[in-house]
């Protein structure tokens, strides 16, 4: 048993104070960016068009802007759509938290179909590389979100339980912990055994990443507490589970439609 007494904020100086949180944000995207820039330069060295590694810096400011924009938009539109119909001013305050994961990535999905239909480059090219290294910046959100005490765990009696004395004095399932093992360290590892096979094909990376970790969420979903304001949906499913089954049914559709890929 752990009791939780992490402090979100690493410094705070009164003007600024720098939260685990945001330095999660920052660090995934600055390792992923590092480490997309590596696989296209060693994997991708003999590609049959022409693409300036230039052009995967300029589409991370694109990512980053949608996936800000998806995810707020997504927890709103998801989670909270009552209260922020109520109060659309709200909506604008992001430093009081409310992302929503699949929203975001619903937001980078676009943002990376923009850019590449702009720059007249394959879409599935860049969305293969996002998803190699997505799951090094969801490990590190995981992380964050377990120092933060929030989307705790179900109750439970198993001996690694943790008590959030910001929540109540029960001990629960660190269920952060779960999805920063399998949506970020398992999830990584196929997704470097897929990408890393011979006879590579545009695509694979995509529909693995949308398929394992929609299974993943979904299993990390029954040890979650939902969401208070959703609740459940007949007494079963989480607002987070048919979210990531639709994630899933995305990614099969995109399995049996892999040969349209170029």
């Amino acid at each position: 048993m752990y009791t939780h007494n992490l402090d979100p904020i690493l410094f705070d100086f009164g003007f600024l104070a720098i939260r685990w949180y945001s330095l999660a944000y920052i660090f995934g995207i600055l390792i992923g960016w590092w480490l997309g820039k590596i696989i296209i330069v060693k994997k991708f060295q003999n590609l049959n068009f022409n693409f300036d590694i230039k052009e995967f810096d300029n589409l991370i400011t694109y990512i980053i802007i949608f996936m800000l924009l998806g995810g707020r938009i997504g927890y709103v539109l998801f989670y909270n759509l009552e209260y922020y119909a109520s109060n659309p001013l709200d909506i604008l305050k992001i430093w009081k938290g409310g992302m929503s994961f699949h929203g975001a990535l619903a937001g980078i999905i676009l943002g990376t179909y923009w850019f590449s239909v702009k720059k007249k480059i394959p879409t599935f090219f860049l969305l293969d590389i996002i998803s190699f290294v997505a799951p090094i910046g969801i490990f590190f959100g995981r992380i964050a979100n377990f120092i933060n005490g929030e989307l705790v765990g179900k109750t439970t009696d198993v001996f690694w339980g943790v008590i959030f004395p910001s929540v109540d004095n029960n001990m629960r399932h660190p269920s952060q912990l779960y999805e920063a093992f399998l949506e970020g360290i398992v999830l990584f590892i196929i997704m470097n055994f897929i990408l890393f096979k011979d006879n590579y094909k545009s695509g694979t990376c995509s529909y693995i990443f949308l398929i394992f970790y929609g299974i993943f969420r979904i299993f990390s979903e029954f040890f979650r507490e939902p969401d208070l304001q959703v609740g459940y949906f007949f007494n079963l499913i989480s607002m987070g589970m048919i979210l990531s089954i639709l994630m899933v049914i995305a990614g099969v559709i995109i399995f049996f439609k892999k040969d349209e890929i170029k």
